[in-house]
């Protein structure tokens, strides 16, 4: 049975099926993970350990020297969906409250929308984009994850995000860094067991969610998937092009991680005041993993061809 190769032809397959597998079992059978010893560490209460490890392996993969060029398109697109998805956040907040605007939490927006799917990026920009792009990815790395999430709710004052809350979650990932800048192997190593782990915090993350509400949140978790690439896409590609890309870049940049989906209970751990939004916002933010995965792919080819035909038309040939 080729079952790695079924789940992988899903966008975002090997984080969402896990997770989606866990919230059914969840839903229908809640007592059946509550067994006790490793099931239940592992499957019921292992998120968090999980994603710990994950940060670190992840952040083995970033590499402290980057070409200067790399570094300005990947920090330029990072500091942009940072922006705006705080902005937006802020806004939804302001004039809906903390329950946004239908279900649309600033907690959701912002865990979504300032997050990119490292992975997908590397895909694309190696496609379609330049060395400079690709060489982006590492630093891309820095909007996955929940730090930029709480650093953004914190300072807007959203949420009450103590500051050894941040650093517990950027420690892994320092560590990771530290390791795999002093050592190539060792690069190598942890960041093979990255995505290893992320089918296992995805269950593990779906055992704590209830289908009702990822029903109840479906339209709302699109239009979440919708804003990140379109209208974080726009934004992403003008801010690419001012700092001297192709826009390429921005458009593979502008998806959710499935990563992201960790991000509201990061949140709940640092702030228990909005476990009750975060329980709402982890499905939508689940949702907007899948719409990403779609959108994301065709906005960058749509780039990439819209360049082809101006370049032809700056040479004098006439566009197909």
């Amino acid at each position: 049975m080729k079952i790695k190769a079924t789940i992988e032809k899903i966008p975002g397959g090997m984080m969402v099926v896990p997770l989606v597998l866990g919230a059914m079992l969840n839903t229908f059978a809640p007592e059946a993970l509550q067994v006790g010893g490793f099931t239940t560490a592992l499957f019921k209460n292992g998120a968090a350990p999980l994603i710990g490890a994950f940060l670190l392996c992840m952040g083995a993969g970033i590499h402290i020297k980057a070409a200067p060029k790399s570094l300005l398109i990947g920090g330029g697109i990072t500091f942009t969906k940072f922006v705006v998805a705080v902005a937006l956040g802020f806004t939804v907040e302001t004039f809906f409250g903390v329950d946004g605007l239908w279900g649309l939490s600033s907690v959701a927006i912002i865990a979504a929308m300032s997050n990119t799917n490292g992975g997908l990026y590397a895909a694309l920009a190696g496609e379609f984009g330049s060395e400079n792009e690709v060489g982006a990815t590492p630093l891309m790395s820095l909007s996955d994850g929940p730090i930029l999430t709480m650093i953004a709710l914190g300072a807007a004052g959203m949420a009450n995000i103590p500051l050894m809350s941040i650093v517990v979650v950027l420690i892994p990932m320092l560590i990771g860094m530290l390791l795999g800048n002093l050592d190539a192997q060792m690069r190598e190593f942890l960041t093979k067991g990255g995505p290893l782990l992320i089918p296992f915090f995805a269950f593990a993350l779906g055992a704590g969610i209830d289908l009702s509400m990822l029903l109840k949140g479906g339209l709302a978790g699109i239009l979440l998937g919708a804003l990140t690439t379109l209208v974080g896409g726009f934004f992403n590609i003008k801010v690419d092009r001012l700092l001297g890309g192709t826009g390429i870049a921005g458009a593979a940049a502008s998806s959710t991680a499935g990563n992201a989906v960790a991000t509201p209970m990061a949140i709940a751990q640092a702030d228990p005041a909005l476990g009750a939004i975060v329980a709402v916002a982890t499905p939508l933010v689940a949702t907007s993993v899948i719409v990403t995965a779609l959108l994301t792919p065709a906005l960058t080819s749509w780039v990439a061809k819209r360049n082809q035909q101006q370049a032809k038309i700056a040479l004098g040939e006439k566009p197909q």
